[in-house]
């Protein structure tokens, strides 16, 4: 099945019309019409509005199968600590706009650790050189 059939589908069980859509999603109606009578392929970030404008996961739009896909396999982690690998358990299980918010806070955490080990690094420079 085409991805535009899939999103008809979803759309049309919804009791959704295509102007519903393009009001959720900002999305013009011609374009939602031409992905879903298959003329063009919409981009990842396009499927996410779609998604939402739908309220469904983005995955739920490329999966067929009823419940959850099956994760990807990944290989061994063997060399992860404990703490790392039940934080990558419950990231798992986040939903995807909590998994979106950690990275933004990790994001920002990252940046400012950065911006006062730079600092940090500039008064040990000059306490070595007196």
């Amino acid at each position: 099945m085409d991805i535009g059939k899939r999103l008809r589908i979803i759309r049309e069980s919804k009791d959704l019309s295509q102007g519903d859509i393009e009001r959720r999603s900002g999305l013009l109606r011609s374009y939602i019409s031409r992905v879903e009578g298959g003329y063009t392929g919409p981009s990842l970030t396009t499927l996410e509005k779609f998604a939402r404008a739908l309220g469904v996961e983005p995955y739920q739009l490329l999966f067929h199968n009823s419940g959850l896909p099956k994760a990807a396999r990944l290989p061994e982690q063997n060399h992860l600590t404990k703490p790392a690998k039940k934080l990558l358990r419950l990231f798992d299980h986040m939903s995807s706009g909590d998994r979106k918010m950690l990275l933004m806070m990790a994001s920002k955490l990252g940046r400012e650790l950065s911006s006062s080990k730079s600092r940090f690094g500039d008064h040990l420079g000059r306490f070595r050189a007196n």
